[in-house]
């Protein structure tokens, strides 16, 4: 009797390490797709600032770039946010 009740406990401490594995599988993937696209966007940004005549053009790309840089340091740093945080939170409890 006493086997059933520890069995699931086990199962689903191995179902919350099995999902903390694949998110973190997941968010380096996106970390790295994300840093691709930013770099890529960005370079197309710089060119348009330096190459276009038109100054609203210019403007405009300063305001993209701006964005791109925001929004990569965002999604970068969420990551860090999660690792640190992860363990005052750990099973459910806050711990402080």
């Amino acid at each position: 009797m006493m086997v059933l009740f520890v069995q699931p406990a086990a199962a689903a401490d191995t179902i919350w390490s099995r999902f903390s594995t694949i998110m973190a599988d997941v968010y380096g993937e996106l970390v790295g797709i994300s840093t691709i696209v930013a770099v890529t966007a960005a370079s197309v940004a710089l060119l348009v600032q330096m190459i276009s005549r038109n100054e609203r053009a210019v403007s405009e790309a300063t305001s993209w770039l701006k964005r791109i840089i925001v929004t990569w340091i965002v999604l970068n740093t969420l990551g860090f946010a999660v690792a640190y945080l992860q363990p005052l939170i750990q099973g459910g409890n806050y711990t402080p």
